[in-house]
């Protein structure tokens, strides 16, 4: 488990060392590390809980169980603490107003953030994806919406819990 190093920049763990860090981390600290990714108390205690993992596709294996079994109070705690998704630099002022626009609509119609994950999204489409997820999604029935919405936060967590994983953080 030799640090990745490259000319000028610091050495950087491989991420079986995250990884291993990960595991033997205290609980208390790991618990925040994991409210980064999701801002659900059970889900990260579920996560952190089954520790160690063998491998990071057994960390977010982990993960995706821990996000389906979120009780209605769970997704709604986490669902509470996300926010709108931000715009890429360069947006103009109208894309901001039809983002803000189109958030009002979903959260007066569902009660809570819209949520999705732009992973695997480029940048110069990100925000079409956006408005096109909010303008769809708000044709859904609530009991749909929230399906929805918990499978985007548990893609976001997995995003997030990703992005934790290649060395943010820790």
């Amino acid at each position: 488990m030799t640090p990745t190093h490259l000319p000028g920049r610091p050495a950087i763990p491989t991420l079986p060392a995250v990884l291993d860090a990960f595991n033997s981390a205290p609980v208390d600290e790991v618990h925040k590390l994991l409210l980064d990714c999701m801002r659900s108390h059970r889900w990260a205690d579920r996560v952190s809980a089954h520790r160690p993992y063998p491998d990071v596709a057994s960390l977010l294996a982990a993960s995706d169980e821990a996000a389906y079994d979120l009780s209605p109070g769970d997704l709604t705690e986490a669902l509470a603490a996300e926010a709108l998704p931000t715009l890429p630099d360069g947006a103009y002022s109208a894309a901001h107003m039809a983002m803000s626009a189109a958030h009002a609509a979903y959260e007066s119609k569902f009660g809570h953030a819209f949520v999705i994950c732009l992973d695997g999204i480029p940048p110069t489409e990100a925000l079409d994806h956006v408005l096109e997820g909010i303008r769809s999604r708000l044709t859904n029935d609530p009991e749909d919406e929230r399906v929805v919405a918990a499978e985007e936060l548990r893609r976001l967590a997995r995003e997030r819990l990703g992005a934790l994983l290649r060395g943010a953080g820790l």
